[in-house]
């Protein structure tokens, strides 16, 4: 089992454009980071949708989904995303989301639920294991709670899309990652014509 966080981001270090909100989820031009996803077949079976190419991109993105069984998330994440969802959002695993604010669990159609976590990302990633069992845990955002997984040592894995844009601005991912010492051993590189991946593994390290 393995704690992984999987993004999208600009050649300047960006995984929202500026002005994310509920209208505008991704902020204004983040959807560019996305559209080497809205094609493939895995993504639109997950959205409920037919069609789509069937490529090394694509294996990519399913290899993301595929072990994947419960997924960790800021509260940030879910209020901008939850209403663009839907009532059978692509998850498909219970999804725990780290918030100061209790709220009653949300059962979704297709296998989501949200339960809101208040005691922090350790408590998160507890519960979260408890459900997945076997599977890994994916940390699905915002950079926020990628960062503390990431600065705390929970993270085992991290797969950066590398997307052909400048956002100039936005949400960046390791803005406030702090001066921890963490290495990132380099496990894949894959290119292609829109999108480069590249996948890390994490390792603490104990010097200055």
């Amino acid at each position: 089992m393995r704690v992984t966080a999987d993004l999208s981001m600009s050649l300047d270090g960006y995984i929202t454009g500026p002005g994310d909100n509920v209208e505008q989820p991704l902020g204004e031009g983040g959807e560019r980071l996305h559209e080497w996803i809205y094609g493939l077949e895995a993504w639109r079976e997950r959205h409920g949708l037919e069609g789509g190419t069937s490529d090394e991109d694509g294996a990519i993105f399913d290899e993301a989904f595929r072990d994947t069984r419960a997924v960790v998330m800021g509260r940030r994440m879910f209020d901008v995303g939850d209403p663009h969802w839907g009532d059978e959002p692509p998850f498909r695993v219970p999804v725990f989301v780290v918030t100061h604010d209790a709220h009653e669990t949300v059962l979704k159609q297709g296998g989501t639920s949200y339960t809101f976590v208040t005691d922090g990302i350790e408590s998160a990633l507890a519960q979260a294991r408890q459900a997945a069992g076997d599977g890994n845990v994916s940390v699905s955002g915002g950079a926020n709670v990628v960062g503390q997984f990431l600065a705390a040592g929970l993270l085992d894995e991290i797969q950066i899309h590398i997307v052909p844009v400048l956002l100039g601005g936005g949400v960046r991912l390791f803005e406030r990652i702090g001066g921890e010492a963490i290495s990132l051993e380099q496990a894949r590189v894959v290119a292609s014509p829109t999108v480069t991946h590249l996948k890390f593994r994490v390792a603490r390290t104990s010097g200055p």
